[in-house]
């Protein structure tokens, strides 16, 4: 059954659909089976994926609104290597319509567990506000990947988004986790850099990760040719520091489960 991560940052700019996309790209080239929801209405993970988001018959609005089953809106990006849930501008809409319906915040939740056993790892890319398409993430979550850059204004935007996260396990989703933290657009030359790198340590310890991804150009570039950057670049600095992240991500899952096992022995 497939671990599910809302890659999240109430604050924009910070690499947030970069990492989607190249983690996901990463995690597939080690042989796993990977859904990417694309749930942000720009649909830049979904282009940046290979798929022409102005092409698509149906999107993430047709699933969160239930006139389409999941299984019929999921496209296979052979271009990155893994599955999509795609989205556009018509996501806007879904949150409208979502407002005065039951269970609003549970629908993506409800669409993913049809096919959460086809896949070892399903990614989501949120937008960059905390909105009804956002708490649909989190409450499908079981944790949650935080890119943030080391500067002042990320360190406001995490405590805002640490209250948000600690109000859906109160409300909606009691078991919802941080996975880790992410530094991206990482200069280690920088003073400031260090200081926050040194301060999110300080506060979150191991659930920060080791891996960092540098500023990169292969990074800027990729989305562009609709490719993650380890098709593009397998040997550009961004595309490696992904591949890291990934064994990260897949040492962690391995020690939780292992964990649970023992516990439940």
């Amino acid at each position: 059954m497939a671990r599910i991560f809302a890659v999240t940052n109430q604050k924009g700019g910070v690499g947030k659909t970069t990492t989607c996309v190249n983690l996901s790209a990463s995690l597939a080239a080690t042989r796993r089976k990977i859904l990417m929801v694309d749930l942000d209405p720009q649909g830049n993970a979904t282009m940046g994926s290979g798929i022409d988001k102005n092409e698509v018959d149906k999107s993430a609005y047709d699933v969160l609104t239930k006139k389409a089953p999941i299984e019929e809106v999921i496209v296979k990006s052979e271009a990155a290597g893994f599955d999509v849930l795609p989205a556009n501008g018509d996501v806007t809409a879904a949150e409208v319509e979502l407002l005065n319906e039951i269970g609003r915040e549970h629908r993506l939740r409800l669409a993913l567990n049809k096919v959460r056993d086809q896949y070892d790892f399903i990614l989501i890319d949120c937008p960059p506000s905390l909105n009804m398409l956002t708490v649909n993430a989190l409450s499908a979550s079981d944790s949650v990947i935080i890119p943030m850059q080391c500067e002042y204004y990320a360190l406001e935007g995490l405590a805002a988004l640490m209250n948000t996260i600690e109000q859906i396990r109160e409300t909606i989703n009691p078991s919802l986790e941080i996975e880790g933290i992410l530094r991206t657009m990482y200069d280690p030359r920088n003073s400031l850099t260090r200081d926050v790198s040194s301060q999110l340590h300080e506060y979150f310890g191991d659930q920060v990760y080791g891996s960092v991804i540098p500023r990169n150009i292969r990074l800027a570039e990729a989305p562009s040719y609709g490719l993650p950057a380890l098709k593009y670049d397998k040997g550009s600095k961004g595309a490696l520091s992904y591949l890291a992240l990934a064994g990260e991500v897949v040492r962690k899952t391995k020690a939780k489960a292992k964990e649970k096992a023992a516990a439940l022995a």
